[in-house]
């Protein structure tokens, strides 16, 4: 691996529940504020070390300190993103992006989602970037 990609990106502010994030989904009510809630709060799930901030203007879960993944609403779609998404094996081809590391899922209204793939992607995700802890 190279340099660039051999890099920790840390979040040193997180928290395990911040009232920035809670009130982030109030403020995104309908099909994609619903949409990112439930995908964020998968993230959450994954274990008892995942904390939480905004980042950039968007919900972002670490584990720990280590960038995990985010969440953010749009228009038309809201984005599930990883950190480190460019690790991650994709056999549903989810993943969007061309970056040396950041990838997202588009989730959008209406449009039929492989779920146990994004939940596999989360989970993937998550043991990966504790292993760098």
């Amino acid at each position: 691996m190279g340099a660039a990609v051999d890099r920790i990106f840390r979040l040193n502010d997180a928290v395990p529940q911040d009232p920035a994030v809670a009130e982030w989904m109030h403020n995104h009510p309908g099909e994609l504020g619903t949409l990112a809630q439930t995908y964020f709060d998968r993230v959450r799930a994954c274990g008892p070390d995942v904390c939480e901030l905004m980042h950039d203007g968007c919900p972002t879960a670490c584990v720990g300190d280590v960038a995990l993944a985010y969440v953010n609403a749009f228009t038309h779609h809201a984005n599930l993103g990883f950190f480190r998404g460019g690790e991650l094996q994709d056999p549903a081809r989810l993943l969007e992006g061309s970056g040396k590391l950041m990838r997202h899922v588009k989730l959008k209204p209406g449009v039929p989602l492989n779920s146990d793939a994004v939940l596999a992607l989360i989970q993937q995700a998550y043991r990966n970037v504790k292993a760098l802890k």
